[in-house]
């Protein structure tokens, strides 16, 4: 009589190979990327509480900003420049992951005082890069190999946008795309990336007590018509539209500080960011919290374009004047600034069913991230129940591996997947 209940039965199968095998290297990478990552965020806020926007008047908080962009100027001098999510995604395509360890030095610090003083971007590329080089560390640490190690850098960027974004499938897709410019490629990495955001998502709601609610509460969803799908076209038309707007921002910008040192970037941007500020608030912070009370509010089409311009000016400024962080909430906020002007324009649209598209087109265009966009988007935005219907369906599939009906699925060589008995295969 075959046993399959032996638990090395309940984890065969190429489809849930590397999940098996790296089980508990993939359980420590989430841990601790959930963790570091939790830790991150606490430290931002206690920042952002005593430096940000809300605890200045524009003149003094003009004064912090360009104090803070002086700081991470001497940060770079001494520490180094920090690193980036490009230098990370490289190093796991040519290395499978690399150590940085003294890039972190400087991009720790450098990215807390940017975020924590009301700069434009926000947490979700220093945490990751953060994270992505402690699953770095944890296989180095194992002697695995270089395709075992891309899979637990990619791991750990998946427990460190979990933290950011609390949508743990959303932040497991969107760590692997955003290594790709066509879908993603390395799908071996999957599972154990959604184990491991799954591991740091419980590291967040734990340490956190935040719950299981959504980031941001959207108005009901007006019901849906067939004209619908026209909108969700215009949008992605739009968010493109967008996504090359911001692209040709940056690299203008980029070129126009070229011929100013390093060291003085950071300065230029405080001051640019703090004189942003008195034309609109909303050139200030990330925009995660600006985000739900934009959205809510009675949208007017000159203060929502308004607002989106300011934002992408200020994050614009932000990531090429050599301050720290990310920009995919930013491009959340613009696009939902955006759409909510074409509501005010266009009362008789679906008014979230605009703001969601627009939101994830824009980042889609700019990140090329079209499944991790709208998986982190809906949770973000209140469907609650993908986080606990994914660790069922987890579950589900280590302990049905053994069990499966489709004879003929198989691995991407041609490998079968261990279900046939020598009935099943075709004779000779």
């Amino acid at each position: 009589m075959q046993r399959w209940w032996r638990p090395t039965r309940l984890l065969a199968g190429p489809a849930v190979d590397d999940l098996r095998r790296l089980f508990g290297p993939v359980t420590a990478v989430g841990l601790i990327g959930g963790a570091a990552g939790t830790a991150y965020v606490f430290l931002m806020q206690t920042l952002q509480d005593g430096m940000g926007p809300d605890r200045w008047a524009p003149w003094p908080h003009l004064i912090v900003l360009v104090a803070v962009g002086a700081l991470v100027g001497l940060v770079g001098r001494w520490l180094g420049p920090g690193g980036s999510m490009e230098l990370l995604v490289d190093n796991i395509h040519v290395l499978g992951g690399r150590r940085q360890y003294r890039e972190l030095r400087s991009l720790l610090p450098a990215s807390l005082l940017c975020i924590g003083a009301g700069g434009a971007m926000g947490p979700e590329a220093p945490v990751a890069q953060t994270t992505g080089v402690l699953g770095t560390w944890v296989a180095e640490r194992r002697g695995l190999s270089t395709r075992d190690r891309r899979v637990l850098t990619i791991t750990g960027m998946a427990a460190g946008f979990t933290v950011v974004f609390g949508a743990p499938l959303g932040a497991a897709v969107f760590a692997l795309e955003i290594l790709h410019r066509r879908g993603i490629e390395y799908y071996e990495a999957l599972m154990p990336a959604i184990v491991g955001a799954l591991w740091g998502y419980a590291v967040l709601t734990l340490a956190s007590g935040l719950g299981l609610r959504p980031v941001w509460v959207f108005p009901p969803v007006a019901p849906m018509r067939a004209f619908d799908i026209g909108w969700a076209v215009v949008a992605g038309v739009g968010g493109a539209a967008l996504a090359a707007l911001f692209t040709g921002l940056v690299r203008g910008l980029q070129r126009l500080l070229r011929p100013v040192p390093e060291a003085v970037r950071p300065v230029l941007g405080g001051l640019g960011l703090g004189l942003l500020a008195f034309w609109s608030p909303y050139a200030l912070t990330f925009g995660e919290g600006q985000i739900g009370g934009l959205v809510v509010a009675a949208p007017v089409l000159t203060v929502m374009l308004m607002a989106a311009a300011a934002k992408l000016l200020g994050t614009a400024l932000t990531l090429t004047s050599g301050w720290k962080g990310g920009f995919i909430i930013p491009l959340f906020f613009i696009g939902a600034a955006v759409a909510q002007a074409v509501h005010a324009a266009l009362p008789g649209t679906n008014q979230v069913v605009l703001v969601a598209a627009f939101m994830v087109a824009l980042n889609t265009g700019v990140t090329k991230t079209p499944l991790g966009s709208t998986l982190v988007v809906t949770r973000m935005a209140g469907l609650q129940l993908l986080p606990t219907t994914l660790i069922a369906a987890v579950i589900a599939l280590l302990l049905t591996s053994p069990v499966g009906l489709i004879r003929t699925q198989r691995g991407r060589d041609g490998t079968p997947a261990g279900l046939e008995t020598a009935a099943d295969r075709p004779q000779a």
